[in-house]
C-alpha cells in the first residue's frame, strides 16, 4: 500500500491527465449537436480520439490511486484539483481571463486539498 505522498502523487497524475483530456476535448471540438452522425464525426478527430485515451489513462491510474488508498474520502477531493490544471489551461492556453472570484475559489480548493492530505489514515 502507498504511503500519503503516494497516493497524492498517483491522484495529481491522474488529475493532469483528465485536464488534459479536457483541453484536447476543447480543442478538437466543432459545432456539437445530438446528431448521432455528427456525433460520430466528432469522435472521429484526433484530439478528442486522444483526449478520450488520456481520459481512460485518467481512469485506471485513479483506480490505483483508490486501491491503494483506505479512503475514498481522500482520493477523490486531491483528484480535485483537476480544476485547478483545467483553469491553469485556460488561462495559459485559451487566454481566459481569470476574476478574482475565480482565483479565490481555486485557492479554496487548493487548501482544501492541503488540509485533506493531513488527515490520511495511518
Amino acid at each position: 500500500m502507498l504511503g500519503a505522498v503516494g497516493v497524492i502523487g498517483i491522484t495529481l497524475v491522474a488529475a493532469v491527465l483528465a485536464a488534459a483530456a479536457q483541453y484536447l476535448y476543447k480543442r478538437g471540438i466543432g459545432k456539437f449537436t445530438f446528431n448521432l452522425g455528427e456525433i460520430i464525426d466528432e469522435f472521429k478527430k484526433r484530439e478528442i480520439l486522444f483526449g478520450g485515451i488520456l481520459y481512460v489513462l485518467s481512469l485506471v491510474i485513479y483506480l490505483y490511486a483508490l486501491d491503494n488508498a483506505p479512503l475514498i474520502s481522500f482520493v477523490y477531493p486531491v483528484f480535485a484539483s483537476t480544476f485547478v490544471f483545467v483553469l491553469l489551461i485556460s488561462k495559459l492556453v485559451f487566454r481566459e481571463r481569470i476574476n478574482l472570484h475565480r482565483a479565490a475559489g481555486m485557492a479554496f480548493i487548493v487548501i482544501g486539498i492541503a488540509v485533506i492530505s493531513l488527515t490520511f489514515p495511518v
